[in-house]
């Protein structure tokens, strides 16, 4: 089957620009399908060969049956699951880049906590009810929001203050880790069975990342000031060499155990979501099952990539290239 014949697709968000760059660098056609009057990214770098204009995330359901048959597959990130949701990206008929099944495990907390615990990965504690809160904890509401809302607790009368604008909402209570973030991005290959490790990052947070610019007696003086962890870019980080085994080792860990959950399991990009505290204990507090804007700084590459490839090679072109060796290797039922 010849490459040329087929085209990769995204929805125009996220970390679209890098998967459609990657999809032409090797060799496939490329669309985008993105709300009106959010267009102009992908006209001005040009990396959409086709770009389908639609009012509404929602209106991706009329046209899947069309693009279903067709030869394009559809390259999942965090923007098209938390607008469509589980249910409706699972309904897709398109082809599809990934195993939609393990979504869920991502975006319920408890599923994702018993899925990081059976492999093995230290993990800061979990508080079933409010009342249990005795120590710094980080309120997260359930699915891929970008951090939207989140926010810091150290007590049950603290709380149930705080969560009161979010009434009805599904929340998860986490053990705050004090140390520093760190996203590793991983990707597998179910042709190869290989993991690989493609860079790391830190983001860039409104206003928790503010906040540090402002002196202790202000933040006293301004009562009102509350952190949020809304996202807003992405930072590269390069790991002191040391810590590379055990992140090696945290990955294919949850790699084994997905297979077990969910078959075939977790396969193409992936991130584990770290802390790595002051006595350099590794803590994993989530995981995201498909490529994260955290590699969106690497589009020509990483310090890690530079050791397997010869060439730039981003996350979305490693997609692209995995899809290309199931096309010449007659196995992209592996994939899709």
């Amino acid at each position: 089957m010849k490459v040329s014949d087929w085209t990769i697709a995204t929805l125009g968000s996220h970390s679209a620009l890098q998967i459609l760059k990657g999809a032409k660098d090797e060799g496939f056609k490329t669309l985008v399908i993105c709300l009106k009057g959010k267009e102009k990214p992908y006209q001005m770098f040009k990396v959409a060969d086709r770009i389908i204009l639609i009012d509404s995330y929602q209106d991706l359901i009329k046209i899947d049956q069309q693009l279903a048959k067709t030869k394009t597959v559809l390259i999942p990130h965090a923007s098209l699951i938390a607008y469509l949701g589980e249910d409706k990206v699972e309904q897709l008929k398109m082809k599809y880049f990934g195993n939609k099944l393990i979504l869920r495990h991502e975006s319920d907390r408890n599923l994702e906590r018993a899925w990081l615990k059976k492999a093995g990965i230290k993990l800061p504690k979990f508080f079933k009810t409010p009342a249990e809160i005795d120590r710094p904890t980080i309120v997260k509401f359930h699915g891929a929001q970008g951090g939207r809302n989140y926010f810091l607790t150290s007590s049950t009368k603290d709380f149930a203050k705080k969560i009161k604008p979010f009434k009805g909402q599904a929340y998860y209570l986490q053990e705050y880790i004090i140390g520093a973030p760190i996203y590793a991005h991983y990707f597998y290959s179910p042709l190869t069975k290989e993991l690989e490790i493609f860079g790391f990052d830190k983001r860039y947070e409104s206003n928790v990342d503010a906040i540090g610019r402002i002196s202790v007696q202000d933040q006293l003086d301004l009562k009102s000031l509350q952190t949020s962890y809304t996202i807003c870019g992405n930072i590269p980080v390069v790991i002191r060499e040391s810590f590379l085994p055990l992140m090696i080792d945290y990955g294919q860990a949850v790699v084994d155990v997905s297979k077990k959950i969910v078959s075939p399991g977790l396969f193409g990009p992936f991130c584990l979501e770290m802390i790595i505290a002051p006595d350099s204990q590794i803590y994993a507090f989530e995981i995201s099952a498909r490529i994260v804007a955290g590699t969106n700084p690497f589009v020509a590459g990483s310090p890690y990539t530079y050791f397997n490839y010869d060439e730039p090679m981003s996350t979305g072109r490693r997609i692209a290239r995995e899809i290309k060796n199931g096309l010449k290797s007659d196995k992209l039922n592996l994939l899709i």
